[in-house]
């Protein structure tokens, strides 16, 4: 017996991109392949409550599996998790796989209604939430008719619903699944309405790991990996729990990865490997600990947002270590434009991972060897939205429209540009709203910026920056003209921002992406 609401509602085959597949076996259960990737006594998870083994991360998934299977779940079946990073809720992801479920994770910062939201888009059946985020979930349930089974576990703490449950359950061996049956799905962080909802496939998960990780952010056994981004999103995913499993690392989890308690936990458990937001890597230059957390890191990677050249010169400069940057898409499942160690250009993105195709468009959809235009991907991952019509917006002629404007130079680096919907048309010049961010970021008043066009009557468009300013430093109109002339010495002159409003903070969605839209709705 299966569930086939998920593959019921996938997109029509002449609405798919093209997929440039991987070799695996045609019966594939990801979760299973993950476990393999170290040895049973090798160290899996790590953080302040504890430590775990291949052994017993693959036993406790096992007996998350057999509970859900023992709670009716049939494969296809879709289930959601809730609660922040940590060992069990690693486990509870594993474990859903296992017993052939869908996992549906959800960003612990999600509000009762967005919650309900995604339990309606996927018809979730079962659930699995940290009792210290059940409040708002049950809010949720109240909105909504189809959860039939939920159960509570206590965090890392072992004295939840769940944990007494399953003390004595043999564990359930994983679920003959197929290599392209549903394993997850993916929602966007919603910065523009209504969130998609992005299947991926066992085979989806893998794929990952065995191209961009492999390349650029390569890890082995005893290596520890520390990522401050959730498991909903598919960039936290990969480096929290795919990455580290697959090639027989550590997970190392943290619940609340502010910049401060980032630099704390890689000193304590010895991170050798760390992917966060540019935001991060810039606040952490500026804290005590980091000269702690440098003596065992040796790998950074950033992702989620556009890394601007200042900030990577200044981690440069301070660790001497190189950021591995790259531009990923939930829609891609995770990073598809990277590069590493010698093959980085500061500034530039980079080129397409091993297994993927990149290009850029013209508005009439023709590749451009070199120029600026649309970004467009084919690879082993692609778009498959959940019963939305948004897919043909996404999907043209098999490429993923990734909708980011890049350039693409004589060597094939690619160079971020702007969000599609994000260029600035003013006197008919266009002006990328990152490269005038990337410019005042390099002054040392300016702690985050975000740049966008306004209505102007004479240019049509005038370059607005709002900006978050340094400890200690205080606005005044001498700092605004400071900042300007700071601008036009390091770009165009035609770039400048000719408005600047200062704020306490930018605004962001749960993943920590700038929501442009509530500024320009300022």
């Amino acid at each position: 017996m299966r569930d086939r609401f998920v593959e019921d509602r996938l997109p029509q085959p002449d609405q798919l991109p093209e997929f440039l597949l991987l070799d695996y076996p045609e019966r594939l259960n990801a979760a299973a392949e993950l476990l393999k990737g170290g040895k049973p006594d090798d160290l899996a998870v790590v953080n302040d409550q504890g430590r775990w083994t291949y052994r017993q991360l693959d036993e406790i998934s096992g007996k998350i599996a057999r509970l859900l299977v023992d709670d009716g779940l049939i494969p296809g079946n879709r289930v959601l998790l809730r609660g922040p990073n940590n060992h069990m809720l690693l486990a509870v992801w594993l474990g859903v796989l296992k017993a052939g479920g869908v996992a549906v994770a959800t960003m612990p910062l999600l509000r009762p209604g967005e919650i309900a939201t995604v339990i309606d888009r996927a018809e979730i059946s079962h659930a699995i939430v940290d009792s210290r985020f059940i409040g708002d979930f049950r809010q949720a349930m109240d909105q909504t008719r189809h959860i039939k089974q939920l159960v509570k576990y206590d965090g890392d703490f072992g004295h939840g619903a769940l944990e007494s449950r399953i003390a004595d359950l043999e564990p359930l061996p994983p679920v003959d699944t197929a290599q392209d049956d549903p394993a997850l799905i993916a929602f966007t962080s919603g910065t523009t309405g209504i969130p998609k909802g992005c299947v991926h496939f066992h085979r989806d998960i893998l794929s990952p790991c065995d191209t961009f990780a492999q390349a650029h952010f390569a890890m082995k056994p005893g290596d520890i990996v520390l990522t401050s981004a959730p498991i909903a999103f598919t960039f936290g995913l990969g480096a929290t729990l795919m990455f580290p499993l697959r090639f027989g690392a550590a997970c190392a989890t943290i619940e609340q990865p502010s910049p401060p308690a980032i630099l704390e936990a890689i000193a304590r458990h010895e991170i050798t490997h760390l992917a966060t937001a540019p935001t991060a890597y810039k606040a952490m230059l500026s804290q005590p600990g980091l000269d702690d957390a440098l003596k065992s890191l040796t790998t950074c990677l950033s992702a989620g947002e556009h890394l601007p050249k200042a900030t990577w010169e200044a981690w440069k400069e301070r660790t001497g270590i190189s950021i591995v940057d790259g531009i990923g898409a939930t829609e891609l499942m995770h990073i598809f434009i990277s590069a590493s160690a010698n093959e980085i250009q500061p500034g530039a993105t980079g080129t397409a991972v091993p297994g993927y195709t990149a290009a850029i468009l013209d508005p009439d959809g023709n590749e451009l060897a070199t120029g600026e235009g649309r970004l467009a991907i084919k690879g082993p991952t692609g778009c498959r939205y959940l019963d939305d019509p948004r897919q043909s917006d996404y999907v043209q002629n098999g490429w993923n429209i990734t909708g980011d404007t890049y350039a693409r130079d004589e060597e094939g680096y690619f160079w971020y540009r702007a969000r599609s919907d994000d260029m600035i048309v003013s006197s008919g010049y266009n002006i990328g709203a990152p490269e005038v961010e990337n410019a005042l970021l390099a002054h040392p008043a300016v702690a985050e910026c975000a740049v966008i066009g306004v209505r102007c009557e004479e240019r049509g468009q005038k370059v607005k920056a709002f900006i978050v300013l340094a400890t200690e430093t205080e606005p005044c109109d001498t700092l605004i003209a400071e900042l300007k002339d700071f601008v036009k010495r390091n770009i165009a002159p035609y770039k400048y921002p000719r408005e600047i409003e200062f704020l306490e903070a930018l605004p962001k969605t749960a993943t920590g992406k700038l929501r442009r839209v509530e500024l320009r709705n300022r």
